[in-house]
């Protein structure tokens, strides 16, 4: 499963990274974003096809959850993330789900998994983005954690457990 997540999400950059698409600007050094940098901004449609952009956000304990509906440890970490949404929301904790994929299959997930955060898409933009925030090698899942100064408090390649993760949230608030 791995090594088709890295495959899909090479297709994906490849396909969506052509000079004839509008992109997000260029990754100046993805490497250089460390914790207690400040995050990177970026605007993208959710499912409804709303453009949000990441200030809106600004003074809450962000979660940034890079994902597919075809990865599997991304879809193990979902109904965790949705439980600790609820429990931190009125503490200032905004998760938001960004998925390299268009609305339908996203919302369709939303709905089967009962999702209580924004979710937004762009295919090849969220790659993009995704470097920007540190994802030089296309990993999902990949999660960003930034504090209320919008300070990257933590990276994470791979699946972020619901305990590892509330412990950083609890230590951000």
């Amino acid at each position: 499963m791995a090594v088709l997540g890295g495959v899909v999400s090479h297709l994906y950059y490849n396909q969506y990274s052509s000079p004839d698409r509008k992109m997000a600007p260029p990754v100046k050094d993805p490497e250089s974003l460390e914790v207690g940098t400040h995050r990177p901004d970026f605007a993208l449609p959710d499912i409804e096809g709303v453009t949000r952009d990441v200030g809106e956000w600004n003074g809450k304990v962000l979660v940034l959850n890079f994902w597919a509906t075809w990865c599997p440890p991304c879809r193990d970490e979902i109904p965790e993330f949705v439980h600790l949404q609820e429990k931190y929301a009125e503490q200032g904790v905004r998760f938001v789900g960004i998925a390299p994929e268009e609305a339908g299959p996203v919302s369709d997930f939303a709905a089967e998994f009962h999702v209580n955060y924004p979710l937004l898409i762009g295919q090849g933009d969220v790659i993009r983005i995704s470097e920007e925030y540190g994802n030089t090698i296309g990993a999902l899942p990949y999660t960003v954690i930034v504090d209320r100064e919008g300070r990257i408090a933590h990276k994470q390649r791979g699946p972020l457990p619901g305990e590892k993760a509330e412990s950083i949230i609890q230590s951000l608030l």
